[in-house]
C-alpha cells in the first residue's frame, strides 16, 4: 500500500491558488486554508498540522509555523517577516469583537449590529514565540523578540526583548548573535 504524503505536493500547492507561493514550501494537507487567494508564502516555508489560515496572511522566507496555530486576519493583514518561529497553539488575532456590551457579536450577526476591531499584526523579522501565545489586533512586534509560552501579546513591543506573561513584560534584552548566521546562510544580503 502507497504511504500517503502527509505535505501537499508542489503541483498540489500551486493548485490551491495562493496569491504568491516561493520555492520549497511544506504545509500540512491537514491545514485549513479559506482564502487562499490573500495568501502570499515566501521561500523555505514549514506549515504543520491543523493549522487555520483566514484572510489576508503575508508569509516571509525560512518561516516554521508549528501544530494547531490560528491566524485570523479578517478585514485586516497578518504578515510575518522571515526567519520567525512560531510554537504550537499560537493564535493570531487581526479582527476581534466589541467586548464591552455595546455590540452584538459573532459572525451569525449582521455587520452593521457589531462594533469589530480590525488592525494589522506585524512579526517583525527573528521573531521566536513558545507555546499558545495570543497576539492581539494592531500589534507591531519588534524584530528579534521571544515570547515564553502562554504569553498575551496585546500591545506593540520593542526590538530584541524577552517577553512573558499576562500581559506580555519584558524581561531582558535578547542576543543577537543569530544575525551572524543570518549572513552566512544568505550570503551577506
Amino acid at each position: 500500500m502507497a504511504k500517503l504524503n502527509p505535505y501537499y505536493t508542489n503541483k498540489e500547492l500551486k493548485e490551491i491558488g495562493f496569491k504568491a507561493l516561493g520555492r520549497q514550501v511544506l504545509i500540512s494537507r491537514t491545514c485549513r486554508i479559506y482564502t487562499p487567494d490573500q495568501i502570499s508564502i515566501g521561500d523555505h516555508v514549514l506549515i504543520d498540522d491543523f493549522t487555520i489560515l483566514n484572510g489576508e496572511i503575508n508569509i516571509g522566507t525560512h518561516v516554521h509555523i508549528s501544530s494547531n496555530c490560528e491566524f485570523y486576519a479578517g478585514e485586516s493583514s497578518i504578515t510575518i517577516e522571515d526567519f520567525v518561529g512560531i510554537s504550537s497553539r499560537n493564535a493570531f488575532y487581526a479582527t476581534s469583537d466589541d467586548f464591552s456590551g455595546a455590540s452584538l457579536n459573532n459572525p451569525t450577526v449582521p455587520r452593521q449590529y457589531r462594533f469589530e476591531k480590525n488592525l494589522p499584526v506585524v512579526l517583525h523579522k527573528h521573531v521566536l514565540t513558545g507555546t499558545c501565545c495570543s497576539f492581539m489586533p494592531g500589534v507591531d512586534v519588534g524584530e528579534g523578540c521571544s515570547f515564553g509560552s502562554m504569553t498575551l501579546i496585546n500591545k506593540s513591543t520593542e526590538p530584541w526583548g524577552i517577553y512573558i506573561g499576562i500581559p506580555a513584560r519584558r524581561i531582558k534584552e535578547r542576543e543577537k548573535g543569530l544575525l551572524e548566521f543570518e549572513k552566512k546562510l544568505t550570503g551577506g544580503k
